[in-house]
């Protein structure tokens, strides 16, 4: 009886166990103590570690100091575990050892306040989602004969930027690399404590599930001159911006919830330690988190401060909130914020109709048979029986409810209904049921369009086109109509209207590029989630990111039209963010000693505000009726401007700054509490700015200005000897002035200039301007002025 009496006392044991992990959640916990990064000493028995701010020289994660320090800090963190808790009531799932001091650990609510509690910890903070934020360009860009050159041609441009390691596939026993991609890791443990891990769907592995992942990694560092084919046609040739770069792939993000900040922060934490130069992060939260109200501190964008002061430049994708002001999801000094431009190609079609008329749209086809129209059959009126009505059949998704022998050798109409919104219908299935039903072409009529729905263009591989203009639609549905008699039932007794697809394989190539694209994030920058405007301008840059083709996973299911496909021609902020990431490594290239900032300032002061067709740059917004319009773009919109990679290169000037300069920013930020700055970067508040504005970024904003305020600027020379002149300029409700009018600097030397700006007239809003240093031998450093006055 004792004997079964245990057994019983085991089981209820076990089932509290369990009971408690049910109701866990995972948590973000930093702890006292420096990470290896910024380390210097006073742990007994361990030297310092710490990597200074202002040299270009990487964490020798292979020294023995470094590997024994770091395994007394994960110690330290299963021993605080282990000191609190019974083993199997919680989950350690990270150490984080060499950019901040922490760990990631799955437990509950109730586990959590005791840990807030115990010696030591500074923080436990409740894990966040993050998402995704989702070939012509090196033209557009002037890349092959602008840059490419410079780096020794594109068989050399990028050389070697990234390194890493490999994980090992468990099916095949081979690893995930090649002659091009040299590491491959996956990080999915807090994914996998939070319920949210599939391993059928998501791959537990380095493998790409949905596609996002090759994009943007084909982007920043495809190989040069590679064809992309699709449906037999050739849509041009296809290269990275730093083609003979290596790619190191940390896999965080999966097809359906995205991803958690802890193994985020994981793969961060290894990309640093593995020795990569940059990093490429096409993600942005799903909210913000729970235990800060300052945007710029939390574990992801402490953990980049850390990597930032280990040498690496951090791009980030600005978010695809637009065109809404205050939408960005990338918000700290230290990383290079960028937004999405639209480029110069147009994909345009047409179907014409046999009562003349001439419709737009859109769809990369090619055309009906030259010099003759074809009948026109609507979905709805080929279907073989009326219970085929329940499944949407004028999605045009399953050829098998339709009447074959009505469908072949015509132009199957089809409706783009919520369903195409939401990713169960695809334009690519349609095709696929117009094909396999023989028709000649098909046409996917827009009669309901809800406000921001975005209409890309699709590769396929029979005559078709998306007529995306509701009022277009309604004129092809009432000639439709009109052509087609019924009987009293609604049947059709003939199919009498006719029309022919138009070719839609080649871009139309505009001067009007590039523009800020709807969809990309806009400013004003914010300092906390109340929403109060930061002394900060974002977005940094504007880049590509609309329409862009680039590789893409056969397997991915990001995007429907896409399934099975080697490329993709995609949209968003995440595009935008590899040009950058990619045309950094070119720049680390020519300058391995350049410190992220400086490539930072050198992207954003050679970049421009003007256009192809030399007018100032537009931005897509919505006009009173939820239609797209073109309006004067601002810094809100594009930063500093458009990125030029020839210009960037040579920019004679740079506005250098450090780990200490961003500790300086943070302390001056009105509202910033010094005990959280300290929890997250280990530093204390000895080191001010006098104001946020001064921190020396190659932009100035001013969100609250009042009377008169000056803010400096420091510049180095990374040319020869040169004079600059300095100018500026500013909408009429602030005056500016510079000091001194000029400067000489010889190569390396530094120099200090003042910006003043005094209220003129408060009107309410924000005024923009620049400040631009022209140099004697020719360089132009630019850089833009963003400012609001106020009475008192």
């Amino acid at each position: 009886m004792r004997n079964r009496e245990l057994n019983g006392s085991s089981v209820i044991l076990i089932l509290l166990a369990v009971l408690i992990l049910g109701k866990a959640e995972v948590y973000i916990v930093t702890l006292e103590g420096e990470p290896v990064i910024s380390y210097r000493g006073g742990v007994s028995g361990f030297e310092a570690t710490a990597v200074d701010s202002d040299s270009d020289e990487k964490i020798d994660v292979t020294s023995e100091l470094v590997i024994s320090y770091a395994h007394h800090l994960e110690k330290r963190h299963d021993m605080l575990l282990d000191m609190l808790f019974d083993q199997g009531t919680y989950k350690k799932i990270y150490s984080y050892r060499h950019l901040i001091n922490g760990f990631a650990v799955h437990l509950s609510p109730e586990q959590a306040e005791i840990l807030g509690r115990a010696p030591g910890v500074k923080s436990v903070e409740r894990d966040w989602k993050v998402r995704k934020l989702t070939t012509h360009t090196p033209q557009f860009l002037g890349l092959p004969t602008g840059v490419w050159p410079t780096g020794g041609g594109f068989d050399r441009a990028g050389e070697d930027i990234y390194r890493g390691k490999c994980e090992i596939d468990p099916n095949t026993k081979r690893d995930f690399c090649n002659g091009k991609i040299v590491g491959a890791q996956h990080f999915a443990e807090a994914a996998k404590a939070a319920g949210a891990f599939n391993p059928d769907i998501d791959f537990d592995s380095p493998l790409d599930g949905d596609g996002h992942g090759s994009h943007t990694a084909a982007i920043a560092a495809g190989n040069n001159g590679i064809p992309v084919r699709m449906h037999g046609f050739e849509f041009g040739r296809a290269s990275g911006m730093a083609p003979r770069a290596r790619i190191a792939v940390y896999k965080a993000l999966y097809r359906i919830f995205g991803g958690f900040v802890a193994d985020v922060v994981a793969a961060i934490d290894q990309a640093v330690h593995d020795g990569v130069d940059i990093l490429n992060l096409s993600v942005g939260p799903n909210s913000p988190p729970a235990a800060t109200k300052t945007t710029y501190l939390n574990p992801f964008d402490a953990t980049l401060l850390s990597a930032v002061k280990a040498g690496v430049f951090v791009v980030q994708a600005a978010g695809n909130g637009g065109p809404f002001a205050k939408t960005l999801l990338s918000y700290s000094p230290w990383i290079a914020t960028v937004a999405a431009a639209v480029d110069d190609r147009r994909y345009k079609n047409h179907l014409t109709l046999g009562n003349g008329k001439i419709l737009a749209g859109i769809c990369l086809s090619p055309a009906t048979h030259a010099n003759r129209t074809f009948t026109l059959v609507a979905a709805n009126d080929v279907l073989l029986d009326s219970s085929a009505a329940k499944y949407s059949p004028s999605d045009c998704q399953r050829p098998e409810v339709l009447n074959k022998n009505l469908v072949q050798g015509n132009i199957l109409l089809c409706g783009y209904s919520f369903n195409f919104v939401v990713g169960t219908a695809s334009i690519k299935r349609v095709s696929e049921t117009a094909k396999s039903l023989g028709a000649a072409g098909f046409v996917l009529a827009v009669e309901n369009a809800s406000p921001g729905t975005k209409f890309d263009p699709v590769p396929v591989g029979i005559p078709g086109i998306l007529v995306t203009d509701v009022s277009k639609s309604t004129e092809l549905i009432d000639y439709y109509n009109v052509s087609t008699p019924r009987d009293w039932t609604g049947r059709v007794k003939s199919f009498k209207a006719v029309g022919s697809i138009g070719e839609g394989l080649r871009p139309i190539l505009h001067k009007s590029a590039p523009q800020v694209a709807l969809f990309s994030a806009r400013g004003p920058n914010i300092k906390d989630y109340s929403f109060q405007d930061a002394d900060l301008l974002k977005p940094d840059i504007l880049a590509p990111g609309s329409l862009i083709w680039a590789a893409w996973a056969p397997n991915g299911t990001d995007e429907p039209n896409y399934v099975g496909e080697g490329f993709a021609m995609i949209s968003g902020t995440s595009m935008a963010a590899p040009h950058i990431a990619g045309i950094a490594a070119l720049m680390k290239q020519k300058n391995p000693h350049w410190s992220p900032s400086a490539i930072k300032s050198a992207l954003m002061t050679t970049s421009t505000t003007i256009d192809r067709a030399e007018r100032p740059l537009q931005a897509q917004q919505y006009s009173g009726s939820e239609t797209m319009s073109l309006v004067p773009a601002t810094p809100f919109d594009y930063g500093s401007g458009h990125v030029n990679p020839r210009a960037a290169l040579d920019p004679g000037l740079i506005f250098d700054a450090g780990y200490e300069d961003y500790l300086g920013f943070l302390c001056t930020t009105p509202g910033v509490d010094a005990h959280e700055i300290s929890n997250y970067t280990n530093s204390p508040c000895n080191y001010t700015l006098g104001h946020p504005s001064n921190l020396n970024t190659p932009s100035i904003a001013i969100s609250h200005l009042v009377g008169t305020q000056t803010v400096t600027r420091t510049v180095t020379n990374v040319a020869e000897e040169e004079t600059y002149v300095i100018t500026a300029r500013m909408a009429p409700a602030i005056a500016i002035e510079t000091n001194p009018p000029a400067m000489t600097l010889r190569p390396g030397a530094s120099r200090k200039f003042s910006v003043a700006l005094t209220v003129r007239s408060v009107t309410g809003t924000y005024s923009f301007g620049e400040v631009l240093l022209k140099g004697s031998r020719g360089h132009k450093v630019r850089i833009p002025v963003v400012a609001m006055g106020y009475d008192r």
